[in-house]
């Protein structure tokens, strides 16, 4: 406050006492008044005036502004009008002609000091998070902008009172999810300001859905046609993945990289981009670029690079890159963003080898890229990403290296010349007369030989042909031919830019390389010239280069294996020290590490440089020279008898190198059959579970058809018995009550019938008695419904008489089997111990029918139980073959049981040879260490792969032995 009255008080062109007056009336009113409209109203006029008079009424106003918030909650009117005053007095955001260019710094500590007034009591802040809360917009709209203007002047300190506010960050993201456009943005704009460089507070919102919604956003408002407010989500979204590791995780866990792709589908017609097109596209770019940058950590680049080419992002990347009409700006940042998708992705790596441009006829990618590299008239931005890409590309790609090299080898040059390979166009440009090409060209095949020995040694078979009638020459040798020709040939760009892409090539080529050192030596006129080189005493310009002549001399001596008698490491280091001195040699070589522009190009992969003259160091090989001035500085310092020793030592190292390597090899094999036995152990178990598995469910059948038969037997057993003792109790035992009373239904019906047989009966007793009497006359008239027939004499009463007794004979027949039926029937009938059923003495008739009825259910259950019989018979042989399949599974078992034994015995013989080896590799390392402490007491630098890789040995036979106790 005292701070503020003194800017007040300093101000000679002050407002006038009028204004002073009616705020301080105002700052009364709206203390003292009782009547809220009064207070409304006065709290409206300080918000007119809190522009113009911002320094008068954020002395004066602020404690009672801070006041009406604090009491006067109910009326949204007022809290409105308040923050808004409060917006007024903090934002430092006024109209440019509102603003005098000496008075921009004293607003800027205006806004600054208000700020801190505010939020000195953090409770102001946490009750401007519950106004945010509130849907009303003449409230939450302001609270908005109020929040975003403190967090603008005092920004880590308000981040760390919403930080600590109960779900302070949560109440700021339901702004996302507002209806209203306005408020929605705003809201954008606030998270922006609130993310900025806070962990913390990035991790909260990330994991309160932000990412889901503002890809929402994007989406509907148009991806890459969208306007501001796309762009406005895409900071945001870049403020809560770069460099936060756990939210890139999370973003490539929450498939949110699938959702990027949409945003790069372009149209075939690209003419005619917008202003706003161009830079949200250029924002999408960048935003998949933090997602793979080199700085991330590699598993977490790794995952996100793979996730890219499984969504087809990557794919849609190179669609724009190989498009027509894409602006300039947006075609190097995608070329970038391809590069570091790729960069160290062999999966990546191999789809981009396989993109081929549209034309005819169709070229690859990358040869089309090397044509825009080498080619002078290309923006310098342009070719800087190319180059970058081919670097990429390259980056631990064994693979892309050999396809490269092998372009330029005479075996695989095309004859007919009708296609452009990438060897051609980098041999193209390492020899034209742009400096600029000649280095993008040198620094591009160095990147081909780097960290592979087997591709220096094949470079050395490139021959060039110079000129018409002269032979050919080696790369090498061209390479020594320009670089010993200085300024002599006429070039565009920087004089020395060619030579220093030239030695760069030069010392990647010849490092970790005798065969190609000795291919150096071998033309004599190159270490003369090396040596005047670091001997002069050049300009400022040519010492960088000087420097480059001391590190590729120290190379040739480094890696010197002595095969030219003349070169040998002691005669060039005596030369060293006559022509050069070996304290100016190691000067000259330190002019490398201490320039400026090395320590740039250290800093990061990407070449980036203001203009071309800058563009002297590659990044890789700020390593290589960091990795060889230690070494080749205590090379030239040793002695003959120094460097005798480290040939013994060398050669006695190589000896134990070989056998190590021998005994190593022996273990990789042993290893690989123990890892096939283990599958094959394995194999066998898993083939064992099945098979007991298979027998289990064969058991538990036979145990259910055991059950099966047992019961199918105890039910056959009963009917046999009940068969046995009489069919027909048998048969009425299984009847049920309602067929008992079909039954007396059915004898009802039998008696009606016997009834009418009775009468039938009765027509032919009097048939009978009307036959018996005698007839005088001629003839016997028959008193029936039959035909009368003349009757003449003896024959016909003969005939009559026989029909009268075979009647007689049936009807007794049918009689005597009447009374048996119905004395069957009443046996029945008091077996089922019914209710006497009356029937007649010539019921008979009835009890057949029932007989018959009883005899047809009996022959139904036979049948039922012949069937039962063949089934039972079918369960027995089922049960037969069973066996037969569970005595072949024992068999199958006791064979692998066997086989597991063998695999065990023959698994335990292995280890037992393994530990002798082990054994025998103890005693190598120990003369080994042994003979490494002789060399570091003679001063001998002695390099620490081997003790490495018994680190990993070690590491390898405890993951044995683990693997074989689990055994």
């Amino acid at each position: 406050m005292n701070f503020l009255r003194g800017v007040m008080g300093a101000q000679s062109a002050g407002p006038q006492p009028s204004g002073a007056e009616t705020i301080q009336k105002l700052c009364d009113r709206v203390a003292s008044s009782t009547l809220l409209d009064d207070r409304r109203d006065a709290v409206r006029a300080l918000k007119s005036l809190s522009k113009k008079y911002r320094l008068e009424v954020g002395i004066q106003a602020m404690p009672h502004l801070i006041h009406v918030l604090q009491t006067d909650r109910s009326d949204s009117e007022i809290i409105g009008y308040a923050l808004d005053t409060l917006y007024n007095i903090i934002s430092n955001d006024l109209e440019e002609e509102e603003q005098e260019e000496n008075s921009q710094k004293q607003v800027e500590d205006l806004g600054s000091q208000f700020t801190e007034i505010f939020i000195k009591q953090h409770e102001n802040v946490t009750l401007l998070l519950t106004y945010l809360e509130e849907f009303d917009f003449q409230v939450r709209w302001p609270g908005v902008k109020l929040l975003t203007a403190l967090l603008k002047q005092q920004g880590p300190q308000v981040q760390q009172i919403i930080l600590v506010s109960p779900m302070g960050v949560s109440r700021l993201m339901d702004l996302l999810a507002d209806s209203r456009e306005v408020i929605r943005n705003d809201g954008v704009l606030l998270l922006q300001q609130l993310t900025r460089s806070n962990a913390a507070i990035q991790k909260i919102v990330a994991f309160e859905n932000a990412f889901e919604r503002l890809l929402d956003i994007i989406t509907e408002e148009g991806n890459s046609d969208g306007g501001i407010v796309v762009e406005d989500c895409l900071l945001l979204l870049q403020n809560l993945l770069k460099n936060n590791n756990s939210n890139q995780n999370f973003f490539k866990e929450g498939s949110y990289i699938q959702r990027m792709k949409p945003w790069f589908e372009v149209s075939d017609d690209n003419a005619g981009w917008s202003a706003q097109k161009v830079t949200n596209l250029h924002l999408m770019l960048q935003l998949v670029r933090v997602l793979v940058s080199p700085t991330n950590p590699p598993g977490a680049t790794s995952s996100c690079q793979k996730a890219m080419f499984h969504c087809g992002l990557l794919q849609q990347l190179c669609t724009i890159l190989m498009a027509t009409g894409v602006p300039a700006d947006i075609l190097t940042e995608t070329i970038n963003t391809v590069s570091e998708v790729i960069r160290g992705c062999q999966i990546n790596q191999d789809y981009f080898a396989s993109v081929n441009a549209p034309s005819n006829p169709p070229r690859p990618a990358i040869v089309v890229l090397l044509m825009s590299m080498v080619n002078e008239r290309q923006p310098f931005v342009l070719r800087c990403a190319v180059l970058y890409c081919f670097q990429c590309f390259l980056y631990k790609n064994q693979k892309g290296q050999g396809e490269i090299v092998s372009t330029l080898l005479p075996s695989t040059i095309d004859a007919t010349g009708n296609s452009v390979s990438a060897g051609q166009l980098l041999c193209g440009g390492l020899f034209s007369t742009d400096s600029l090409s000649n280095w993008c060209a040198a620094v591009a095949l160095a990147h081909a030989l780097q960290e592979n020995a087997t591709l220096k040694e094949q470079l050395l078979r490139v021959q060039l042909a110079t000129s018409i009638g002269n032979p050919p020459v080696s790369l090498l040798q061209q390479c020594t031919n320009i670089l010993s020709q200085g300024d002599k040939i006429d070039r565009r760009g920087s004089k020395v830019q060619t030579r220093v892409g030239l030695l760069m090539l030069l010392c990647t080529w010849l490092s970790n390389c005798p065969i190609a050192v000795t291919h150096f030596l071998h033309n004599s006129a190159n270490i003369p010239f090396l040596t005047g080189q670091i001997a002069e005493n050049l300009g400022e310009e040519e010492q960088l280069v000087q420097g480059l002549c001391a590190l590729l001399l120290g190379i040739s001596i480094y890696y010197n294996d002595n095969s030219l008698e003349n070169y040998k490491k002691e005669k060039l280091k005596q030369l060293i020290e006559k022509r050069i001195g070996k304290e100016n040699f190691i000067e000259k070589l330190g002019f490398i590490s201490k320039h400026e522009f090395y320590s740039r190009a250290a800093q990061k992969p990407q070449p980036t440089f203001s203009s071309p003259d800058h563009m002297m160091f590659d990044h890789e090989f700020t390593k290589l020279v960091k990795e060889l001035e230690g070494v080749i500085t205590k090379a030239v310092y040793k002695s003959s008898e120094e460097d005798k020793k480290e040939e013994e030592v060398k050669k006695s190292l190589e000896q134990h190198d070989n056998i190590v390597t021998h005994y190593k090899n022996v273990i990789r094999v042993q290893d690989q059959e123990l890892e096939e036995l283990k599958k094959q152990v394995e194999s066998l178990k898993m083939q064992n579970e099945q098979f007991q598995t298979t027998i289990t469910q064969q058991v538990s059948q036979i145990q259910q058809h055991k059950d099966q038969y047992n019961l199918l037997k105890v039910q056959l057993g009963k009917e046999n018995q009940h068969h046995t003792s009489h069919s027909d109790v048998a048969q009425m035992n299984g009847v049920q009550p309602e067929d008992i009373s079909k039954l007396r239904d059915e004898i009802e019906e039998w008696k009606r019938k016997l009834e009418l047989l009775q009468e039938q009966l009765k027509e032919k007793d009097s048939l009978i008695e009307t036959l018996k009497l005698p007839s005088i006359e001629g003839g016997t008239t028959e008193q029936s419904s039959q035909t009368n027939k003349p009757s003449g004499g003896p024959d016909a009463d003969n005939e009559l008489y026989k029909e009268v007794e075979t009647l007689r004979s049936k009807i007794q027949s049918q009689s005597s089997d009447i009374n048996k039926l119905q004395t069957e029937n009443h046996e029945l009938l008091q077996k089922l111990s019914l209710t006497p059923v009356p029937v007649s003495g010539d019921g008979g008739t009835v009890v057949v029918s029932k007989t018959a009825d009883l005899d047809g259910r009996l022959s139904t259950l036979l049948q039922e139980t012949k069937e039962l019989k063949n089934e039972l018979t079918a369960l027995n042989e089922e049960k037969a073959s069973l066996k037969l399949q569970l005595d072949s599974s024992n068999s199958t078992v006791a064979i692998l049981q066997n086989e597991k034994s063998k695999l065990q015995q023959e698994l335990a013989e292995s280890k037992k040879e393994q530990d002798d080896l082990l054994v025998l590799l103890a005693d190598q390392d120990q003369k080994i260490i042994a003979l490494k402490n002789k060399l570091k007491e003679l001063g001998e630098p002695v390099e620490d792969e081997d003790d490495t890789e018994s680190g990993d040995q070690g590491e390898d036979d405890e993951e044995e032995d683990g693997e074989e106790e689990e055994d």
